[in-house]
C-alpha cells in the first residue's frame, strides 16, 4: 500500500498558514531544497485541497518562481479534492470530487509510488482526523508569529514516532510516522 505524505512549514510557535508570506524563502538553503527534491522525486503524486493547489499553481505555474525541483513538482500528477473548482490548468492536474475519504483511501490502494500532500488546510485536517495520513514531515521555521492557524486542532489527535531529525542551516525537519 502507498504511504501518504504530507510535508508541511511551520513557525516554531505552530503556525502553517501562508509560509510564503511569513517570508520562509531567506531560511531555505541548497541542502535543504535538495532535501525536498529527494522527497518529490520519492512520491508518485500529490495531493492538493483547492486552496492550496489554487496557491501552488500561481507560485509555481507562471513559471516565474523556480527553486531546484519546480520542474519536478510542475510535471507530477496532482489530485485537486474539491467540489467547486471548475478547472485546474497546472500541470497534470485531476479535479477529484466525491467523498474524500473513501477517493484518498482508493489511491492510497494503487499500485505506485508513495503520495505527498504539499501544506496543511481543511484537506489536511480531515485526513490526519480520519487517521490516512501515515507520515509527516514538519520542517521548523525559526519564526514566533504569535498568531494564525494553528498545525494541529482541536479533534486530530494521533500519537506519533519520530523517525528522523535533519537540520539544515537555519531550519529543523523533524520527520514523524503515525501509528494509529
Amino acid at each position: 500500500m502507498r504511504k501518504l505524505i504530507e510535508y508541511v512549514l511551520v513557525s516554531a510557535d505552530g503556525v502553517f498558514e501562508d509560509p510564503v508570506g511569513m517570508g520562509v524563502g531567506e531560511y531555505q538553503n541548497e541542502a535543504y531544497l535538495r532535501d525536498g527534491l529527494g522527497l518529490l522525486t520519492a512520491c508518485d503524486a500529490i495531493l492538493f485541497g483547492r486552496h492550496t493547489y489554487e496557491a501552488f499553481a500561481k507560485l509555481y505555474g507562471g513559471g516565474t518562481h523556480k527553486p531546484m525541483w519546480a520542474d519536478r513538482l510542475n510535471t507530477m500528477a496532482k489530485y485537486v479534492f474539491s467540489s467547486t473548482l471548475e478547472k485546474a490548468d497546472w500541470g497534470n492536474a485531476i479535479i477529484v470530487r466525491g467523498d474524500v475519504v473513501a477517493e484518498v483511501t482508493r489511491l492510497k490502494q494503487q499500485e505506485g509510488g508513495n503520495l505527498l500532500i504539499l501544506g496543511h488546510g481543511l484537506f489536511g485536517e480531515t485526513l490526519l482526523r480520519e487517521r490516512l495520513i501515515d507520515v509527516i514531515d514538519l520542517t521548523i521555521y525559526p519564526l514566533l508569529l504569535g498568531r494564525g492557524k494553528q498545525y494541529f486542532q482541536e479533534g486530530q489527535a494521533a500519537k506519533l514516532r519520530l523517525t528522523a531529525v535533519k537540520t539544515f542551516s537555519k531550519v529543523v525537519k523533524l520527520t514523524y510516522e503515525t501509528t494509529n
